[in-house]
């Protein structure tokens, strides 16, 4: 297994990020490490922990979709809460394994000091994400092959891509699934199953589909005005695809929220499935594609709680969400935001067992 972009933690890294309290347990305290970097699989085996932890601080699918950079930073700030968090009989911290994070920035900086043009920029960029794709991949493999349940915090949302096929991969060599291949509900302003023209952040589920490891795709939420006409097209003629839009929903009230998540785990129950949340579909959460139409944080995490429950979960991912954008906009929040996202994942987890 080659991933020499990935950093894995210690215990003096988890705790270097943790305030200890006296009288109180933090998460930090608490969340299993990498005992043998060197021996990552056999490491992920023996650990009790039934999620493993991952970060992927890149921006560069986002910059390939020709979006706003700055959702490489939203991995730090969700471990800067996440980590100060209570470990009590509500959340456990040793249900965790915090395995590390993907650093992609040699990669982007040599982009960026050698591209001529914005046409070579953007070239280069989509030729990075292959390579994101490729390691991306290898882990999701390993970590599911070990029935293990990845939480992945991005990052892009070019990063559905190889969680679905990593974690297709990864459950059929476990004997789990009979051929390589799994569902997806994805919580989005956007349907992300753009033209395959290169990979990037809007056309992860286009790729999975057509590469044959995404079966059935729901994406809920999505809004009308920023659905492209030939997507459109694409995925109402294609009945293993499903989706609901935000104004279907909280417009026309064709369906309560709640209804429309039960909708989506109707249609990908069938098998395994990986959940997936955009911070773009959180109204005024700061993202690449932030806006001021939305739902609240509180739907957000009925998502994930009705998802965790009533499906056969892959994986868990979360992306676009920045702390800081290339434009100058920073959300304090999204750290809390994604925190209070996964917390609820695992609680319903262990809830639906």
């Amino acid at each position: 297994m080659q991933l020499p972009h990935l950093k894995i933690y210690n215990k003096q890294d988890v705790l270097s990020v943790t305030r200890i309290r006296r009288f109180e347990t933090k998460i930090g305290e608490r969340v299993q490490v990498i005992k043998d970097p060197s021996a990552l699989e056999l490491s992920l085996q023996q650990s009790s922990a039934p999620f493993v932890l991952l970060g992927i601080p890149e921006d560069i699918g986002v910059l390939a979709n020709q979006g706003i950079g700055g959702c490489d930073s939203g991995w730090i700030a969700f471990l800067q809460t996440f980590l100060n968090t209570q470990s009590n009989d509500f959340f456990e911290g040793s249900s965790i394994l915090l395995l590390g994070h993907f650093d992609f920035s040699d990669a982007k900086n040599l982009i960026e000091q050698n591209a001529q043009s914005y046409d070579e920029k953007l070239a280069a960029y989509r030729h990075a994400v292959n390579m994101i794709d490729d390691e991306v991949e290898q882990l999701i493999h390993v970590i599911t092959q070990n029935n293990k349940i990845p939480i992945v915090i991005g990052g892009g949302h070019n990063n559905a891509y190889p969680c679905i096929k990593g974690a297709a991969k990864g459950l059929y060599k476990a004997g789990l699934i009979p051929i390589a291949q799994i569902n997806a509900i994805n919580l989005d302003a956007h349907a992300d199953f753009r033209p395959m023209e290169g990979r990037h952040s809007g056309n992860g589920f286009s790729y999975a589909e057509a590469d044959g490891y995404l079966e059935k795709y729901c994406v809920l939420g999505y809004h009308e005005n920023y659905l492209p006409q030939n997507v459109w097209m694409d995925m109402v003629n294609n009945p293993f695809i499903d989706c609901i839009s935000y104004e279907d929903i909280f417009i026309h009230e064709k369906r309560t929220f709640l209804q429309s998540v039960a909708h989506a785990t109707g249609f990908t129950e069938d098998s395994y499935c990986g959940i997936e949340l955009d911070m773009d579909v959180i109204e005024n959460a700061v993202s690449s594609a932030s806006s001021p139409a939305g739902i609240s944080l509180a739907h957000a995490r009925q998502y994930i709680n009705f998802t965790a429950t009533d499906s056969k979960v892959a994986y868990l991912h979360i992306c676009e969400g920045a702390s800081q954008l290339a434009d100058g906009r920073s959300g304090h929040h999204t750290g809390k935001m994604i925190s209070y996202l996964v917390t609820d994942f695992v609680k319903a987890m262990f809830t639906s067992r």
